[in-house]
């Protein structure tokens, strides 16, 4: 039996995908109201028992979930012969793009979502968790900021898995 590099790229890409995604899902519809109701609860554990403990290692298990994601993504162009340039101009300059455009789609809406964590989700998630000094208003405005960048990712998330199952059944753009 022959080592098949593209199945095995394409394999550790939905691994770190489903990683990734998981953790987005998790905190958008999990922890994030649990948080509140944690927060709500004068009896309970209160919110440092997320906050603490679970949340830093989940958000690391995240962003790092996102690069993995993102570069089998990008391996996973090269290996398959469409190409990072060409998937990420849309097959533009290709004489035969086929159904490059629609990865390309795909491409870039990992992109931008890989963007979010590292830029917008991550440095505003260690002021609220208190693993970096912020004043109240400013933990206050990272809450914000970090909620809207996840609720953005997990509306990104649903066409950018439609594009990479749409690539793999040869759908049109």
């Amino acid at each position: 039996m022959e080592f098949n590099l593209w199945s095995f790229t394409v394999w550790l890409h939905v691994l770190a995908g489903v990683v990734w995604i998981g953790l987005l899902y998790y905190f958008n519809f999990v922890q994030v109201p649990a948080t509140a109701d944690a927060v709500a609860d004068k009896d309970g554990p209160g919110p440092a028992a997320i906050g603490k403990y679970v949340a830093p290692r989940a958000l690391l298990w995240f962003r790092w979930g996102a690069v993995a994601t993102w570069l089998t993504g990008a391996s996973a162009l090269e290996v398959m012969g469409v190409g990072f340039v060409h998937a990420f101009t849309f097959g533009m300059n290709m004489e035969n793009a086929g159904h490059v455009p629609i990865i390309g789609v795909g491409a870039w809406l990992g992109t931008i979502m890989l963007f979010n964590v590292w830029v917008l989700i991550w440095p505003n998630q260690k002021k609220v968790l208190g693993m970096v000094q912020a004043s109240a208003d400013e933990v206050a405005s990272a809450k914000k900021v970090a909620l809207l960048a996840s609720r953005t990712n997990t509306l990104l998330s649903i066409p950018m898995l439609m594009c990479m199952v749409g690539y793999g059944h040869g759908l049109p753009f």
